[in-house]
């Protein structure tokens, strides 16, 4: 992290030619530094969820049936 705060403009400048760029802290992953043009690509929602499910070939089919349990309760795996 260290290095990253030092460095700051060789890691954006590394993200956006090299792709996503991991900063780690003590060994471990704690970030990722993305270029603006892979996040708005991440990111971007052209749909609403209703559009996403309209479009499936599943959409308006009378046939499918879902099997439900019936009792009160349920066991937890928690």
């Amino acid at each position: 992290m260290q290095e990253a705060k030092a460095r700051l403009s060789e890691l954006i400048k590394s993200a956006e030619s090299q792709g996503p760029q991991c900063i780690t802290h003590h060994g471990q992953a704690v970030a990722v530094v993305v270029s603006r043009k892979m996040f708005e690509r991440l990111t971007a929602n052209e749909h609403s969820l209703v559009e996403f499910m309209r479009r499936s070939p599943l959409y308006g089919a009378e046939d499918i049936t879902f099997e439900r349990e019936t009792g009160l309760t349920r066991e937890s795996s928690i």
